[in-house]
């Protein structure tokens, strides 16, 4: 296995974990969620923090705006106690999104070459048309993962 398959398999194991969780941020934001339930007040927060009463209020309406620095909502989580956690989780594993994306540039590709075979009255039958995709599909898997993207659709 190759280091790329490797390092894939690796962030796909990290990943698979997190498809499960619920990560919508609660409606005021996860900052002010935290300090109503530690029943902080804005006060004690930004003393904690090292700021102003309302540099605080600003950062809790920044967050709840999608505003906020990772850099801010990483110091206000330690002063809350609690630790950041930052992800890009895709919605499905990386590899049926390579497989998905695949599938789409080799039927992008096939329509073109079918289009062109059949107005020179040279088309395939579906079921051979279907091998051709799958062929197609395989080879493109194979190949370095950043041609796929280059390709429109």
């Amino acid at each position: 296995m190759d280091m790329a398959a490797l390092s894939l398999k690796h962030l796909e194991r990290r990943l698979a974990p997190l498809r499960s969780l619920d990560f919508s941020r609660p409606q005021r934001g996860w900052l002010r969620a935290m300090r109503e339930a530690l029943g902080m007040t804005t006060r004690q927060f930004a003393a904690r923090m090292e700021k102003s009463q309302s540099a605080v209020v600003d950062m809790e309406k920044s967050e709840e705006r999608e505003a906020i620095s990772l850099a801010s909502l990483r110091q206000a989580a330690e002063a809350l106690d609690c630790v950041l956690v930052y992800a890009i989780v895709p919605r499905q594993p990386v590899d049926e999104i390579l497989r998905a994306r695949a599938t789409e540039v080799a039927a992008q590709q096939l329509a073109r070459v079918s289009h062109s075979m059949a107005l020179e009255n040279q088309s395939l039958p579906h079921a051979e048309q279907e091998v051709e995709r799958q062929r197609l599909v395989e080879e493109l898997l194979r190949g370095p993962p950043a041609r796929l993207w280059d390709a429109q659709g």
